[in-house]
């Protein structure tokens, strides 16, 4: 094509469905919730299939999940959707870690476990997530990447099923998914604890949705607090994970998935929401307010610092403040933009926070998504103890500036001034001496670590995938680990020196338009590691296309491409059409070589017509 040539406005576009014939669904790993079948997609013609290509580690996937629930349900009949768990991690590689992630976050349908990628690359997926929509005929209709899409897939789902429904090539009844055996245990992937001023751990029991209170054996159960059943409301709550002992003996509470902070009473058994509606944050939304009136974003971790309680904005790749003081919430620190940036608060990026941990002049962070270790002080400047950014991880100790993590959950502070790290990936609990500035590994062989508390001279760490609390000595020594070192497996995209078009495809849903009633309805941020990869092109626009230059000489680093585009029902008898947001990130691994590309399709939603259409 042109480069030239300016790209075609998504709300002027013709509606027009692509034919291209639906890859097969291969996957080394197998199938899960089949009961033991393996699946082809000759066994689903009849059926819309919907292949939710995800990897358990990224919190956009997992609010994909949550999206996809209520569409599942009420097209039961008609829709099979297919999970695609194609790995970031090399811990999300292992078999055993899927199974237990299907079962961590009530994912009810069937998974195909994809450890080397193969599906993701046949169906030239680029980021994480990616919904694929094939209709009963085998054929792809569709594809979003990132969020916000479940309102425009039940659109077409619906136009398909009264499209094949009149061909005939519809066919209704029940799907291939067969629900796991439940096992019965005391905690099920419990997410994080605290010590009360009893002595007794409470302990987010995440994925049965409660609290639960155990005695000092770390055994016994003394109550349990929530229904069991995933909601809303005085008796429900949805995937709790952070807790955090306020001033008065009360506990804040990070009511994951309900995108809310609960405060429960020991004393009285009294639970109560304090900040966020229930609902989830999106671009545009306040930043700051009443707090129980600003919408959250899967807070994942709460800690009592400087007279306020931070809280890890996972969702949003943000810390927060909640001040009980004056009722408010607000941004503390991040700018949504996913990557390891330092500098001041509001520069800084970080990606995915989901640990806390209070330490005098500093607040700790554990930043998952970039296998980090980082801090915030007084002044609010971010800094990095340990890691590099979101491609390098591994099990390295020794100087922390060559030192190594794998997907950190939590961080907790020691009486000597060092943290103890739970290196969730690894297995593993580190320790970063800042006096010294040296990593070293305390203990290995802890089934996905996600919290530690200290009790006296113990510590007790949240062995989440062996559903358990496990009691440790503080060790004198570190434990010896063979060093290594991984890169996030996707291969790089070969492009071509200089001049690189870089166009993110997005197509209204049927039935939308573009909002355009405050401004321009579409945002494009472009930036890149390192930052020299680009002479021309990096910062924000309102086009969905750019024109990039790299620069002379470059030879590989990664595009951070982040868009969002806003669409409403096009409804002129409406006054106040429902509207809707849809966003993604990407970070997208480049080289230059002279055979390289000069156009860089990312989509949003709909179908890239660059590629042309299939047979």
């Amino acid at each position: 094509m042109n480069d030239a040539a300016p790209a075609p406005s998504p709300a002027s576009t013709p509606r027009r469905r692509a034919r291209v014939r639906a890859p097969e669904l291969i996957g080394k790993g197998g199938w899960l919730n089949t009961g033991g079948k393996d699946l082809a997609l000759a066994d689903l013609r009849g059926k819309i299939v919907i292949a939710d290509f995800w990897t358990f580690c990224c919190i956009n996937c997992l609010h994909v999940l949550d999206e996809l629930r209520e569409l599942e349900e009420k097209h039961r009949d008609t829709v099979v959707i297919i999970g695609v768990h194609s790995p970031k991690f090399v811990h999300e590689a292992d078999h055993q870690a899927v199974v237990d992630a299907v079962e961590r976050y009530e994912v009810h349908h069937p998974v195909l476990d994809d450890p080397e990628l193969v599906t993701w690359k046949q169906y030239a997926v680029r980021a994480w997530p990616t919904l694929v929509v094939i209709d009963p005929e085998g054929y792809v209709v569709a594809q979003h990447a990132g969020e916000g899409h479940a309102h425009a897939i039940e659109r077409l789902v619906e136009e398909l099923e009264a499209e094949h429904e009149a061909k005939g090539t519809l066919r209704r009844g029940d799907g291939p998914y067969v629900a796991p055996e439940p096992e019965a245990t005391h905690l099920r992937f419990p997410g994080k604890a605290v010590v009360l001023g009893n002595g007794n751990f409470l302990v987010s029991d995440s994925t049965r949705h409660q609290l639960v209170e155990i005695a000092p054996d770390g055994e016994s159960v003394v109550r349990r607090i929530g229904s069991g059943e995933r909601g809303f409301g005085p008796e429900a709550f949805s995937e709790p994970q952070g807790l955090a002992l306020l001033p008065d003996g009360k506990v804040v509470v990070a009511d994951t998935v309900n995108h809310a902070l609960r405060v429960f009473d020991p004393e009285s058994g009294a639970v109560e929401t304090v900040a966020g509606t229930g609902r989830q944050w999106w671009q545009g939304s306040p930043t700051a307010g009443p707090a129980r009136e600003v919408d959250l974003s899967s807070p994942w971790d709460v800690a009592w610092w400087q007279d306020r309680v931070w809280i890890a904005m996972a969702g949003v790749h943000q810390l927060w403040t909640w001040d009980p003081a004056t009722g408010t919430v607000g941004v503390a620190a991040g700018t949504t933009n996913e990557g390891l940036v330092d500098g001041p608060a509001a520069e800084a990026w970080f990606a995915q926070p989901s640990g806390l941990a209070a330490a005098g002049d500093r607040l700790w962070i554990a930043d998952s998504e970039t296998s980090a270790l980082r801090w915030i002080d007084t002044d609010g400047d971010v800094h990095t103890a340990v890691g590099t950014g979101l491609f390098d991880f591994g099990h390295r100790d020794g100087a922390a500036g060559q030192a190594l993590l794998q997907h950190p959950l939590g961080v907790t502070a020691l009486p000597d001034g060092s943290v103890a790290v739970c290196d969730t990936y690894n297995h593993a609990l580190r320790r970063f001496d800042p006096a010294t500035g040296e990593v070293s590994t305390l203990a290995t062989d802890l089934r996905e670590p996600s919290a530690a508390v200290l009790d006296g001279e113990e510590i007790v760490v949240v062995e989440s995938a062996r559903h358990r609390l496990t009691r440790l000595r503080l060790p004198e020594e570190a434990v010896r680990v063979d060093a290594v070192a991984h890169r996030t497996q996707r291969a790089a995209t070969e492009v071509a020196g200089g001049a690189l078009r870089l166009e993110v495809v997005f197509r209204a849903p049927a039935g939308q338009k573009l909002d355009t009633r405050y401004g321009p309805s579409t945002r494009l941020l472009v930036s890149s590691t390192p930052p020299e990869l680009l002479a021309e092109g990096a910062g924000a626009g309102t086009e969905l296309f750019r024109e990039l230059r790299l620069a002379d000489g470059a030879g590989s680093g990664v595009l951070h491409v982040s868009a969002m585009a806003a669409s409403c029902d096009d409804d002129p008898e409406n006054e106040y059409p429902a509207c809707h947001v849809h966003q993604q990130d990407w970070g997208v691994p480049v080289t230059v070589t002279a055979g390289g590309v000069s156009r860089l399709a990312l989509v949003l939603a709909g179908m890239d017509e660059g590629e042309g259409e299939g047979a």
